[in-house]
């Protein structure tokens, strides 16, 4: 069995902005002390909620130093490191490793794609580059390939391939992923709304958008799962079950930056080609955090 990163819940941090466009470290500092007081069990940087698309190169680097710095510790820092360029990947998370990253989440290649061949080969040399954990990250809608069962299988034989964060969506899917891997994938889930039905297969957690605005309900749904008590959880899920649909009624992360706005929390608006929601969805999402008593 391979050393867990983390359970319960890890949230996909959003990267602030000033006005200007450019990183906002201070509010950054707040937002981590926020999560860390509220119980997250991981935070993850640089991810797709972290607007890693847009970050620059060493913008990417300054995000995951200052946020292995602060954290200090006190959870795991897992660094989002994954690219459609192998040698780029590879170069990325051996810089995240030697700034002290906990762990790394690395994307399935977009756009350009690949074979299930070419996902093992790729994954395998990020993978062999370093010696901390890394998290596979499945996506389908976002990178257009579709990651299959057996490539999961030859993957999580790797010594430090560890875990996936499963997107699809696809609880069939997951469960097969589950059933297929066991102890050689650790299993989170990419969605708030199947924190509990992928938990109660077997997954360790969630990596969270929902956490940005709810840390403590987040954790607190996955909480209930470790602990056995999936009726508990079930009734949390769908407590904030319209807050988590509200989250994504845009593309992310535009919803949760704008719901964090709505909080008082600062974070700015995203980088072009991202803008900001139509006023309809603004005034939903509003609705939902005022429903589950956040504004």
């Amino acid at each position: 069995m391979k050393n867990t990163i983390f359970t319960g819940a890890g949230v996909a941090i959003v990267t602030p902005m000033n006005n200007d466009g450019s990183v906002n470290y201070d509010v950054l500092a707040d937002i981590l002390e926020e999560q860390i007081a509220n119980h997250t069990d991981a935070i993850i940087t640089c991810g797709t909620t972290g607007e890693s698309a847009t970050l620059t190169d060493e913008e990417h680097r300054e995000v995951i130093r200052f946020t292995v710095k602060h954290v200090n510790h006190r959870i795991p820092v897992i660094a989002g490191t994954g690219s459609n360029d192998t040698a780029y990947a590879v170069e990325l998370s051996k810089e995240a490793e030697n700034m002290g990253a906990d762990g790394l989440l690395s994307v399935t290649p977009y756009y350009n794609k690949t074979s299930q061949r070419g996902l093992i080969a790729h994954f395998t040399a990020v993978a062999d580059a370093v010696n901390i954990p890394v998290i596979l990250y499945d996506v389908p809608s976002r990178t257009g390939v579709t990651t299959a069962i057996d490539t999961f299988k030859t993957l999580g034989r790797h010594r430090n391939i560890c875990a996936v964060k499963a997107a699809s969506g696809n609880i069939s899917t997951i469960a097969s992923l589950i059933a297929a891997c066991g102890d050689d994938l650790d299993v989170y889930s990419g969605n708030d709304d199947q924190i509990v039905p992928i938990m109660s297969l077997g997954g360790k957690g969630v990596i969270s958008v929902l956490s940005n605005v709810a840390p403590r309900e987040t954790h607190d749904i996955c909480q209930c799962c470790l602990d056995g008590n999936y009726a508990e959880g079930a009734r949390l899920q769908l407590k904030y079950l319209d807050l988590c649909h509200a989250l994504f009624n845009d593309v992310n992360p535009i919803p949760v930056k704008e719901a964090m706005n709505l909080m008082g929390r600062n974070v700015g608006e995203c980088r072009l080609p991202l803008i900001r929601s139509e006023q309809a969805k603004i005034d939903q999402l509003a609705e939902a955090l005022k429903n589950a008593g956040l504004i």
